[in-house]
């Protein structure tokens, strides 16, 4: 007999109270964000005003654009090490489309293009990125850890050679080509709100309409709860793994984006060391790294846990190296209770089938 398809599918889970301790945990992200912003605006002078806030919201931006790609991954049970790399490629990409144009040499002509297609095309290289490290990982069987780790080196790689290593500065482009409007990316507003939050708060409701809403969504969950299960019941497994990392691409792109037009310049080095905080706010958020369980919510809410952290540790005068110590010992927490209240939803389980 044909299974029938995942999006039809509807298991009648038994249900166990749920305990204050168990209640706790699983809300831990949103105790820890209140814990460390009642903390900070204690401590630090000025911490939670209007214009302190926006600043924090905007470095918040950047990470959350990445880990929400980085949701979709790890929620399969893969992770990309990459999201760094590309959001350097990115800025160099749009830095060079901006500055050089697209050279024909064949003709002597040198086409500028504006600002929109510059955008698509950047992000079009995020997802070549993105989709290159999804047949890695799905057609060659290579590891996700060590396919993304490979691609780390090659996206810096192509960043530095697009300039031979130079930064692209004064990216305003010019009226006489066309090209101008890049800077609004970084720096614009809408309706007196920056635009980096309001394409955090809209790329945020539509990935969590895709997660939770959609076949697709469901898929994603399912092949990471149970990749067997999900191959039985029709999940085109190696599709869906490709999507999420062209997702994760997408997303880190446009990052690279919003970075080098808050700067108004392209550096090939720009994203060092970003993927640790997509995947610290991931963590943190809740969502599992044995993929499976997390929400694009709880993410953003670990996003602001991170940027709460490192602004308010700055704010305090914190010596930069106890700060990634601090830092780490929040991740290593976090994990903890993931693993803990597993335990706990497994005991649960337990015993709503024991009656």
């Amino acid at each position: 007999m044909k299974p029938a398809p995942l999006s039809q599918t509807r298991v009648a889970a038994p249900r166990a109270r749920m305990s204050l301790p168990m209640l706790l945990i699983s809300m831990r992200t949103f105790i820890a964000l209140i814990v460390v912003l009642v903390f900070f605006s204690i401590t630090t002078p000025n911490f939670l005003t209007p214009s302190t806030l926006i600043i924090l919201a905007k470095h918040v931006a950047i990470n959350a654009f990445m880990a929400i790609g980085m949701t979709f991954v790890i929620l399969t049970g893969g992770i990309d090490l990459s999201v760094g790399s590309i959001v350097g490629l990115a800025g160099m990409v749009a830095g060079g489309l901006i500055d050089q144009g697209i050279p024909i040499t064949a003709m002597g002509l040198t086409i500028y293009p504006n600002v929109l297609e510059t955008v698509a095309m950047t992000l079009a290289a995020g997802m070549l990125i993105g989709g290159f490290n999804g047949v890695l990982v799905t057609k060659l069987n290579v590891a996700p850890f060590i396919a993304t780790l490979g691609t780390l080196y090659i996206a810096r790689g192509i960043a530095l050679l697009i300039s031979n290593g130079q930064t692209f500065a004064n990216l305003v482009g010019s009226h006489d080509l066309g090209n101008t409007g890049f800077p609004f990316l970084g720096s614009g507003t809408i309706l007196g709100i920056p635009f980096s939050i309001v394409a955090l708060v809209i790329l945020t409701g539509v990935a969590a309409y895709i997660a939770r809403q959609t076949p697709f969504g469901r898929q994603v969950y399912a092949v990471g709860g149970n990749e067997n299960a999900a191959r039985l019941s029709g999940v085109r497994i190696t599709r869906i793994k490709i999507a999420v990392y062209v997702i994760s691409g997408l997303c880190a792109a446009f990052a690279g984006l919003v970075v080098s037009s808050e700067l108004v310049a392209a550096n090939p080095a720009s994203g060092e060391s970003f993927e640790l905080n997509a995947i610290a706010a991931t963590v943190l958020g809740g969502t599992s790294l044995m993929g499976g369980r997390g929400t694009i919510g709880g993410t953003v809410v670990g996003a602001f846990v991170i940027g709460v952290l490192s602004d308010g540790l700055v704010m305090l005068g914190v010596n930069a190296f106890w700060q990634m110590v601090i830092k780490g010992l929040v991740i290593i927490t976090a994990v903890v209770l993931d693993q803990v209240q597993r335990k706990m939803q497994r005991k649960m389980a337990l015993q709503a089938q024991l009656g």
